[in-house]
């Protein structure tokens, strides 16, 4: 029999107490973002029914048709953790509480424009990979006086997505370099770790875990937005 989703928020619970017994770090220290990306509208109200309350999506357009639906649910807050294009900020400035991948001045400037006052963090490419998005470490300097002039963003901290691997271990140099980053330019929030890393994440510093895939299954294939 397929696990309930409380099941498998109770199993994500386990695997994070035990991440932070072993740093000494309390759960209070942890946000469990729950990524519903490609699910529909009712994934959100299910997690959101079992005490969950960040929820995190990679595309403007999907989250559009979704926001109807979820907007009035009481203390729930919306994170964009896809690539934002600069011709959508406006309207993600109008959906999102918090957007995870500012990686330019220009788009920092645009989402300041926005209605609305937005937590952001700055996300950093870590890997070599063409398909990754973000700052390149040595852009944070510059990058991050921009954001800090823009009266209507609240820089957190940074975000990075390491290359895909298996094995933890394997994400886990990319972790302790976002973190050491983070600290160099005194900043606390980092946005790091999913489902199949978020243990080693923790144990490096995370704030903020991005788990989809363990609490709510495989994805089907998204459509383009």
């Amino acid at each position: 029999m397929e696990e309930s989703l409380r099941e498998k928020l109770d199993r994500v619970e386990e695997r994070l107490s035990r991440a932070l017994a072993r740093c000494g770090r309390s759960r209070g220290e942890v946000t469990l973002l729950a990524v519903t990306k490609v699910f529909p509208y009712q994934a959100i109200e299910a997690a959101y029914a079992l005490g969950l309350r960040e929820f995190g999506e990679n595309y403007v357009r999907e989250f559009e048709a979704k926001h109807p639906h979820v907007k009035s649910l009481p203390g729930a807050r919306f994170h964009l953790i896809g690539h934002l294009q600069s011709n959508k900020t406006r309207r993600a400035g109008e959906l999102f509480d918090v957007i995870e991948t500012v990686d330019s001045a220009k788009l920092a400037r645009r989402l300041n424009e926005g209605p609305r006052r937005l937590d952001v963090m700055i996300e950093v490419k870590l890997s070599p990979e063409g398909s990754k998005s973000g700052a390149a470490p040595m852009e944070l300097p510059a990058l991050i006086e921009a954001v800090r002039g823009c009266s209507n963003l609240r820089l957190t901290g940074l975000m990075t997505m390491p290359p895909w691997s298996e094995d933890p271990e394997e994400s886990r140099p990319y972790f302790r370099r976002l973190r050491e980053l983070a600290a160099s330019h005194g900043l606390t929030g980092l946005s790091m770790g999913m489902s199949h890393d978020f243990e080693a994440a923790i144990e490096e510093g995370s704030t903020c875990i991005r788990v989809g895939t363990a609490l709510f299954g495989r994805r089907p294939k998204p459509e383009a937005a």
